[in-house]
Parts: C-alpha cells; structure tokens; sequence
C-alpha cells in the first residue's frame, strides 16, 4: 500500500519510489496503517523525518542501519541517504506520527546520542511520564501548521479514544509563521524525547553520577551564566578536581566543553528567532568577547554568525544559498 500522500505538494504515486514533500515544506500527519503499509525512498529525502510511534510497530531502513519502532519510540532520519520504512513483520498495525521538515541546526546535539549508523537516529526508550505532553504537543503542531496567520491558530484536534485510530489527515504549513511555530512544537517534542529518553538509558547503564546530571540539567537550562568547574562542583559540593573526572568519564567531555557546547547551540537558536545584533546573541549566551564568541561559533557551525543569519534566512526556492550546515565534525559524530 503505498504512503497516503493527500493534501501534500508535488506528490505522486509511490512508483518507482514513495515521493517526499520539496525541502522547505514542513508537512505533519498521523497514521494508523495495517499489514502492506510501505515506504520506499531510493534515493532518501530532501527534507528530515522525525516519526513518533504512538501504537503497534513499524520497521526503518536507511542506509546501513536498521531500527524497529515500539510505542513510544522516535525515530529520526536524515535527508538524502536512501531509506525505506513499513508496518513491522509480524505487527498487526502501526499509528505513527510524521513530521518532514528542516532540522535547525541547534538540534543536533540532543541528536547525537542516538545515531545508529546512516544518518538514523532511534530516540528510545521515551519513559511513558512524558508521552501525554509528546502527544499534546504533536497534536498542537498540527493545529498550528493549519494556521493562516489570520486571528489565532486554530485548536489542536481532540485525541482519539484510546481504542481508536490515531489517525490526522496531512497537512502543509503555508506561511512561514505557520512554519516556524509548528518547528517550535518539533523542537519540544525533540527535546522531551531526547532528554527523558537520555536519563533513561543512563539508567539501564547503570546510571550516572546523580550529581553530574544536576549539573548537566543546570548547564542545558542556563548556559549563558558564569559557569566554572569551581561554582559547578560547589553547586554539587564536589571538588573541582573530582567533578572534572566524573564529568569527563560519564559524558566523554569536560565541564566546559559541555558549557561551550550549550553556549553555542543557544547562540544559534538565537540567531535563528531573533534579530539581536551579533554582539548582544554573543553576551545572551555567555560569551564575554564577541570576537571569540565569532571564531568558536564558526569552527562549530561553518559560518560566522552574520553570515549564519543572513544564508539561514534565505529562500532555497528563491535559486538562493541553501541553509548553512554544521562541518562534518561537529553533525551527528560524522
């Protein structure tokens, strides 16, 4: 059965490949398929596809790599490297969520973690204590795609009774406030998953150091305050020496690595919702020299922030430069 394309741009039936949406579409939609559902991409995507399995089971391909999707599981996929995905052998449904869109660049290292190989991402397992708000806000992504930017976005679709089908008809955001307020929901749903899901796994390996997830949470939710190993290992009454080995042990960087990198990724989601001067981006994140501040954001990023703002917001079907990517070093450990 080939990919229920209704309602999306440009597509076609699912020969000899299941079409995607053009690059800078952002499309969402809620599937409950049955036995014979198949996607087939020979030549991958243009645009990125983050999948929520809300019941039943669904089995991805892409690249080298090979994952099957349980509830509560995400699975992520990178553009442009064949793929193909399907009802699961042996499961009788899969209801999933979809979302094809273009990732912002500050998503990349809640990402990372999860690489499996080609560009696939699995995103598991999600604790069920944060699958209502994952739900609640895939929903309201929906509703906000809807928007026309007249009055107020529309409200999210009821949920299905629980013995129902989770099924949301596609749709296509058509302005780009729509589109940037639904990437706003991916952006939670992404960072709820990835988190929880993160603590999760520590878990399973045995756990880490309570006292450096603290400090890690702490970095994540205020990276732009003067952070040093000192007032980091007193926050945790550690000493300076004792945390810089738990941390470095646990998480594979140091305490300030950890800081820059938090440091940058709020740079550049700064530089990609706001119209601050680059000098007041470099001081909201933590960085006391704008000079500095350009030449890390630059070795992480591949541009400088000016140069990072201004590609960003240009229209790839304008004929202009694509958005700018992160150097293969720093994208998904590639």
């Amino acid at each position: 059965m080939p990919v229920n394309a209704e309602d999306l741009p440009d597509s076609a039936a699912a020969a000899p490949g299941t079409p995607s949406p053009p690059a800078e579409v952002f499309t969402v939609g809620c599937y409950d398929e049955r036995p014979g559902y198949a996607v087939h991409r020979p030549r991958g995507a243009a645009s990125w596809l983050f999948t929520w399995t809300v019941a039943g089971r669904g089995r991805f391909r892409q690249g080298g790599a090979r994952t099957d999707a349980r509830a509560g599981d995400m699975v992520v996929l990178g553009p442009d490297v064949p793929h193909d995905y399907a009802v699961a052998p042996g499961a009788r449904r899969w209801a999933f969520w979809w979302v094809h869109c273009q990732a912002r660049p500050s998503w990349h290292g809640w990402l990372r973690p999860y690489e499996a190989g080609g560009r696939l991402h699995a995103v598991s397992p999600v604790p069920a204590d944060v699958h209502p708000r994952i739900d609640t806000a895939l929903r309201r992504l929906h509703a906000d795609a809807r928007w026309s930017g007249d009055g107020a976005p529309p409200d999210p679709l009821p949920a299905a009774p629980s013995a129902g089908p989770p099924r949301f008809r596609a749709v296509a955001a058509q302005g780009a406030a729509a589109r940037e307020l639904a990437l706003g929901g991916v952006e939670e749903v992404l960072l709820l998953a990835t988190v929880a899901a993160g603590v999760a796994r520590d878990e399973v390996k045995g756990g880490v150091d309570p006292r450096v997830r603290r400090l890690e949470a702490l970095i994540a939710a205020d990276p732009a305050a003067a952070h040093t190993v000192g007032s980091l290992a007193a926050h945790v009454a550690l000493s300076p020496s004792r945390l810089a080995h738990l941390f470095s042990e646990q998480f594979g960087r140091t305490p300030m690595q950890a800081v820059r990198d938090a440091r940058l990724r709020h740079a550049a989601r700064l530089l990609e919702v706001t119209d601050l001067p680059v000098d007041r981006v470099a001081a909201a994140s933590g960085f006391a020299s704008p000079f500095h501040f350009s030449r890390v954001f630059r070795d992480r990023f591949g541009a400088p922030p000016g140069a990072y703002r201004t590609r960003l917001r240009r229209s790839p079907a304008a004929g202009e430069p694509p958005r700018p990517q992160p150097r293969p070093r720093s994208e998904f450990n590639r």
